[in-house]
C-alpha cells in the first residue's frame, strides 16, 4: 500500500468502509442540509432564486460591487444520487471573497428517481436563466464558468459540451474538481486498497442510478458520460483536479490528456497521496493548496 499524504494519513485510517446503497442513500438525503434561503456573510450577499423551468439556484454575490463580474455556475457532487447546494455554501461564498465574481448554485434533481437526462436538463435551464439574466444579476454573459465537484464535475463537462454543440450560451471556462467523466471505469480492475468516500461498489450503483440501467453499454449519451465524447474540441480552457488515491485518477488524466490533444489549454493539478473528497478537510495543508490552485486558475482566466 503506498502511503498517504501526510496531512491525511490519520484521517485516512479513520474513514470507515463504505458503500453507497438504497438505504445509505435514504439516510443522506434525510441529512442533507436545508434548501432553505441561504445566509449572507462578510462581503457576500446571499440569496435563493428561483429559475423557470428548473427548481432553485443559491446565489452569492460580491456586496457593495457596481460593476457586473464573472459568474460561476457551481454544481455540487453526491455520486449523482445525494447531495444538495446548500452543502457548498460555505465554498461558494470562499470563491466570491477570494475572487469578486458571482456563484450561482443550482439544484438539480437526483437518481435514481430522475435519470438521465433530468439533471442535465435542469442545469442546462440554469446555465441558460444565467446567460438571458446577466443584467438583473449584475453578471457578464462573457465570463461565465462551469464547474462541480465529483459528479457535480462529470455534470460540469457534460453541460459544457452540451453548451459547445448548442451554441446558445458562451462558456468561458470549466473548472473540474475529481470530476466523475466515465461510466466505463465500472468494469476496469483498479486497486481500490486506498481509496475512500467513494470506492467501485458506490460507482457502479452512482452510474446505474443516474443511467438507469446498467452502465458501460455502447450506447451511453456523451452529455451522461462526457469522457465517451469523440470529440473535445471547441471546449473552453480547463482546470482539472484529482488525487492519486481516487477512483478517478485514471479518467481524469486521459480526459485532460484527449482535451489538450484537441487544442484546449488544460491546467491539471494531480496531488499525491489524496483520496476522493479530501478537500472537505478544510484546514488541511494540502486541501488549502488544492483551493489555492483553483482560485489562481480562475483569476488567470478572467482577467
Amino acid at each position: 500500500m503506498s502511503k498517504f499524504h501526510p496531512d491525511l494519513a490519520l484521517i485516512a485510517r479513520l474513514i470507515p468502509r463504505f458503500a453507497f446503497g438504497p438505504r445509505l442513500v435514504k439516510s443522506m438525503r434525510r441529512l442533507a442540509p436545508s434548501g432553505g434561503a441561504p445566509r449572507s456573510t462578510p462581503g457576500v450577499t446571499a440569496s435563493l432564486r428561483s429559475i423557470p423551468g428548473a427548481g432553485t439556484a443559491r446565489v452569492f454575490a460580491p456586496t457593495g460591487v457596481t460593476q457586473p463580474t464573472p459568474v460561476m455556475l457551481w454544481i455540487h457532487g453526491g455520486g449523482f444520487i445525494v447531495g444538495s447546494p446548500a452543502q457548498d455554501d460555505a465554498l461558494a461564498s470562499m470563491f466570491v471573497r477570494e475572487l469578486g465574481i458571482t456563484v450561482v448554485a443550482p439544484s438539480y434533481r437526483l437518481a435514481p428517481e430522475h435519470p438521465f437526462p433530468a439533471a442535465m436538463d435542469d442545469l442546462y435551464a440554469a446555465l441558460a436563466w444565467i446567460h438571458r439574466s446577466a443584467d438583473a444579476l449584475r453578471v457578464r454573459a462573457d465570463r461565465i464558468v462551469v464547474a462541480g465537484a465529483s459528479a457535480g464535475g462529470g455534470l460540469a463537462a457534460g453541460l459544457t459540451l452540451l453548451a459547445r454543440d448548442r451554441q446558445e450560451v458562451p462558456v468561458a471556462f470549466q473548472l473540474l474538481v475529481y470530476p466523475m467523466l466515465d461510466d466505463r471505469t465500472v468494469d476496469r480492475d483498479i486497486d481500490g486498497k486506498n481509496h475512500r468516500l467513494w470506492t467501485a461498489t458506490s460507482n457502479r450503483f452512482g452510474w446505474t442510478s443516474y443511467l438507469g440501467r446498467e452502465p458501460g453499454g455502447a450506447d451511453v449519451p456523451i452529455y451522461a458520460a462526457p469522457a465517451r465524447a469523440e470529440s473535445l474540441a471547441g471546449l473552453p480552457p480547463t482546470w482539472i483536479g484529482v488525487g492519486t488515491f481516487d477512483l478517478f485518477h485514471d479518467e481524469d488524466l486521459e480526459y485532460a490528456r484527449r482535451l489538450v490533444a484537441a487544442g484546449v489549454p488544460v491546467e491539471l493539478e494531480v496531488v499525491p497521496g489524496v483520496f476522493h473528497g479530501f478537500d472537505n478537510f478544510r484546514g488541511k495543508d494540502v486541501s488549502k493548496s488544492f483551493f489555492a490552485s483553483q482560485v489562481a486558475a480562475l483569476r488567470r482566466a478572467l482577467a
